[in-house]
């Protein structure tokens, strides 16, 4: 009897169809959000229905160190922190922007002075996160409008608050 072994290759990827799957994936993830009635807070004071319905959650960064006399009007201290726990953890922004806000393939750095599709400024944040960035000047990744989840106004308000902040901290 003769053995026949057939020799198989894996298909090499491109770069590009990576980034492509990677970014389709995310907005796939992104549209799984959860019900729109303010559920319970995870460990990290992030929504715990939009994690589990997203089933992402980074661990979250260090405390805050925020000068008040640096805060838009109407916004606290505490919007801030809200807006953090949202970040990394319920609210996924993390997923493309990465823990640190410095940016990465598909989202632009939030750390920096340079505002890409905004002027930087506290109500345009706001309503880029409500209506979301269908064509990036920079990056691949569109932003959704609430990046695809049930956030209310005010965990928009709140991310918006802690992405104004990322830049001036």
């Amino acid at each position: 009897m003769t053995t026949i072994r057939y020799r198989f290759s894996r298909p090499r990827t491109r770069p590009m169809v990576s980034g492509a799957l990677c970014a389709l994936s995310l907005a796939v993830l992104a549209a799984c959000g959860g019900d729109s009635g303010g559920g319970a807070q995870n460990a990290s004071g992030g929504d715990a229905d939009m994690t589990a319905a997203t089933g992402t959650e980074a661990p979250a960064p260090a405390e805050l160190s925020i000068d008040p006399a640096l805060l838009p009007e109407g916004v606290t201290v505490e919007m801030v922190q809200q807006g953090r726990d949202l970040f990394v953890g319920g609210g996924i922004c993390f997923t493309c922007h990465t823990v640190e806000a410095t940016g990465g393939p598909l989202a632009p750095d939030l750390t920096d002075d340079v505002w890409i599709n905004v002027d930087g400024e506290y109500s345009s944040i706001v309503e880029l996160v409500k209506t979301g960035v269908a064509q990036p000047i920079e990056h691949p990744g569109a932003m959704l409008p609430r990046a695809g989840l049930p956030l209310t106004d005010e965990q928009v308000e709140a991310v918006a608050a802690y992405t104004y902040m990322l830049s001036r901290m």
